[in-house]
């Protein structure tokens, strides 16, 4: 799980979307890029200005997916015709 603490409003609101929807929402800090689903959206009651923690459960990274078999031909029967 990965925790993240904010004071943006507009961010708090697009990550209680993503975990209203069950989309997944993505968070830049400093070098790092989590993408994952928002599992809580917690506000801090006792601080000032208002401040929310989110919790967000990452995703494994998919893996390109590789073709298992040759593409067909453009014209697999047209020997037939012939």
């Amino acid at each position: 799980m990965f925790k993240y603490e904010t004071a943006d409003q507009k961010e708090v609101r697009r990550f209680r979307i993503a975990q209203f929807n069950g989309r997944m929402a993505t968070v830049k800090t400093g070098e790092s890029t989590v993408t994952g689903f928002v599992r809580s959206v917690l506000e801090q009651e006792s601080s000032v200005p208002p401040r929310w923690t989110i919790t967000i459960i990452p995703n494994a990274p998919k893996e390109e997916i590789k073709p298992l078999r040759r593409a067909s031909p453009a014209r697999p029967f047209a020997e037939d015709y012939f």
